[in-house]
C-alpha cells in the first residue's frame, strides 16, 4: 500500500529536502544544477532550491512520453499540452532529489503526487493524501500500518510532498484505508498548521485515551471475510497459530453510537470468563485499525444452524443447547450484566457443539437502581417492557431466552408472517409465538413462564437451569428405562 501526502508549511528555509529511507527506483545520474530563480520568484523557499531548469524538463519529458506510451487518457488526448505544462510546473516546484527518486516506469505515480500537492492548496483539504494498492501479500502480513519507505520533498513555494510505502492493512480496500486516514487526521487536526478544527464542524467520538492495543498485531493474520454489517465486518484469521474471529469496525461509519457499542463490547469482554461466553483474546482501538479478536466458533451462529442449515433438534439436544445458553446468561447476571440483545444470531456454536453467548455491544452493567428504559435489542426477541419504554432489568433477557427456547423447539423464526414492527406491536398486546405441538409439557410450561408479561413472574436463570437439569435427568431416566425394557423383551424372545 502506498500513501502520498501534502501539506502547507513543510518547506521554507531549513525545510526537509532529501528523501528518507530507500528509494523506490534505481538511482539516476544527477541532473544539471537548477537555473537561478527569477527576480521576485519563490526560489529558495524549498529548503534546498527549486528543481527547475533543464534537468527537470528532461525528467518531465521522460514521464510524459511514458504516459503517452501507456495510453494515459490525458496524455494522448487534446489535453496533452495542458498535462505537459502541469508536469513541468510540478517538477519545477520540487528539489533535485525528487527528480532522482522518480521511477519513469511508474509515471502515473507522478500524477498522483501532482494531484496531492494541487489539493493541498485548498486550506480545507490539508493535509491532502492519496492511497493506492500495491501488494496483496503486504496487506495480509500484519494488522496496523507499518512504514516501509518514506520520502520527503519540499517544494519551492512552501509545501512538502511526503511519500510513504506502508503495509499492514488487513484487506485490499483502499477506500477503507482512505477513510481511516481521514479519521486519524480529523482527530488530530488541531496539530496541523493552518487548520481550524472549530470551523470544520467535524468531530469524532473517540479520544486519545481510547487508542490502545492489548495484542501483538504481528501475530494476527486475516484470512477471509465471513460477514458484514452497517458498522463493520467479521473476518476469520489466526492469532499466534490459533483460529480466531476478528470484528473490524468500518471507519466510514464511525459515529458516536457505533464507537460506543464497540468500546462497550471490549469493556464487557474483558470482564467475563466462562465456558459459555465467547472467549476474548484482545482488541485494538489504535487508528487506523479498530478490531476485536475472539476465539473462532467454527459452526457459526445458532440462527444459521437452525434456520439456514435447517437442523431439527431432538429433546436431548434442545435441553443441552438451552442449558449452555442459561449457564452463560446466569454468569452474566451474577456479575450484574444485562445482555439486552439475546437472540439466536448472538449465540455461537463451537466444534463440540457447545453454545456460547456473544456480541456484547448493547450489554450494560445494571444500575444500582435496577432499571433501564432505552428500547434496545431486536424486535422479534424483545421483551414487552422494553418495547414499551418501561423500566426493565435483567428479566428482559429471560423473556428473550424464551423466544430462543421456542426456536430450539421448532427450528422456526418467530413471527415469520409479520414484519419486525408488526411483531413488536403484537407483543405489546400480548401476542406470543404459537406453542409447538408434541413438545415436552414441562418445557412448554417453563417457556411460557419465561415470556410472562410481568417481569417479576419470570424465573431467574439460576431457577431455569435447575428446572432444565431436572427435565434432562428425567428424560435420560425414561430413556434408560425404555432401553432396559427393550433388552428384556429381546431376552424373552
Amino acid at each position: 500500500m502506498a500513501v502520498e501526502g501534502g501539506e502547507a508549511g513543510g518547506g521554507g528555509p531549513g525545510g526537509a529536502e532529501e528523501g528518507v529511507g530507500e528509494s523506490s527506483s534505481p538511482p539516476r545520474a544527477p541532473a544539471p544544477a537548477p537555473a537561478p530563480a527569477a527576480s521576485g520568484g519563490s526560489g529558495g523557499r524549498g529548503g534546498g532550491g527549486g528543481g527547475g531548469g533543464v534537468g527537470a524538463r528532461d525528467i518531465c519529458r521522460e514521464v510524459f512520453e511514458r504516459l503517452v506510451a501507456d495510453g494515459h487518457v490525458e496524455a494522448v488526448g487534446a489535453s496533452g499540452p495542458e498535462l505537459r505544462a502541469r508536469l513541468e510546473a510540478h517538477f519545477a516546484r520540487l528539489p533535485t532529489s525528487y527528480q532522482l527518486d522518480v521511477n519513469v516506469d511508474k509515471a502515473e505515480q507522478v500524477l498522483i503526487h501532482q494531484k496531492v500537492l494541487a489539493e493541498a492548496k485548498d486550506p480545507d483539504r490539508r493535509p491532502a493524501f492519496a492511497v493506492r494498492f500495491l501488494r496483496l501479500s503486504a496487506l495480509l502480513s500484519d494488522i496496523g500500518l507499518n512504514i516501509r519507505e518514506a520520502h520527503v520533498f519540499s517544494t519551492t513555494d512552501g509545501y512538502s510532498l511526503d511519500v510513504f510505502v506502508v503495509d499492514g492493512w488487513p484487506i485490499e480496500d483502499t477506500e477503507g484505508l482512505h477513510k481511516a486516514l481521514e479519521a486519524s487526521i480529523l482527530r488530530n487536526e488541531g496539530s496541523w498548521s493552518g487548520s481550524d478544527s472549530s470551523a470544520s464542524g467535524k468531530s469524532l467520538p473517540f479520544l486519545a485515551q481510547d487508542c490502545e492495543s492489548d495484542i501483538d498485531t504481528r501475530l494476527l493474520k486475516i484470512v477471509k471475510k465471513v460477514a458484514s454489517g452497517s458498522c463493520g465486518a467479521m473476518f476469520l484469521g489466526t492469532y499466534g497459530g490459533e483460529e480466531v474471529a476478528v470484528k473490524i469496525l468500518n471507519p466510514e461509519n464511525l459515529d458516536q453510537n457505533a464507537w460506543s457499542e464497540f468500546k462497550q463490547e471490549i469493556y464487557i469482554l474483558r470482564e467475563v470468563d466462562h465456558p459459555n461466553i465467547v472467549r476474548f483474546i484482545g482488541s485494538c482501538t489504535k487508528p487506523p485499525q479498530f478490531y476485536i479478536v475472539t476465539e473462532c466458533m467454527s459452526r457459526g451462529s445458532l440462527f444459521d444452524f437452525l434456520h439456514n442449515e435447517h437442523n431439527v433438534l431432538d429433546l436431548p439436544a434442545v435441553l443441552k443447547y438451552a442449558l449452555d445458553v442459561c449457564r452463560g446468561m446466569s454468569y452474566l447476571h451474577q456479575k450484574g450484566i444485562i445482555h439486552r440483545d439475546l437472540k439466536s444470531a448472538n449465540l455461537l456454536l463451537g466444534k463440540d457443539h457447545v453454545v456460547k453467548v456473544a456480541d456484547f455491544g448493547l450489554a450494560r452493567f445494571q444500575d444500582e437502581g435496577g432499571s433501564m428504559t432505552a428500547e434496545t435489542g431486536t424486535y422479534r426477541w424483545m421483551a414487552p417492557e422494553v418495547i414499551n419504554h418501561q423500566p426493565y432489568d435483567n428479566k428482559a433477557d429471560v423473556y428473550s431466552f424464551a423466544i430462543v427456547l421456542w426456536e430450539l423447539m421448532t427450528s422456526k423464526i418467530p413471527y415469520t408472517t409479520m414484519s419486525p414492527l408488526q411483531a413488536a406491536v403484537g407483543v405489546r398486546q400480548g401476542l406470543r409465538p404459537q406453542l409447538p405441538e408434541n413438545a415436552h409439557p414441562r418445557l412448554l410450561n417453563l417457556m411460557q413462564r419465561c415470556w410472562e408479561v410481568l417481569p417479576s413472574d419470570r424465573p431467574s436463570f439460576t431457577d431455569i437451569i435447575a428446572e432444565l437439569e431436572d427435565i434432562q435427568a428425567q428424560a435420560q431416566g425414561t430413556s434408560g428405562e425404555s432401553s432396559q425394557k427393550q433388552k428384556d423383551g429381546d431376552s424373552a424372545h
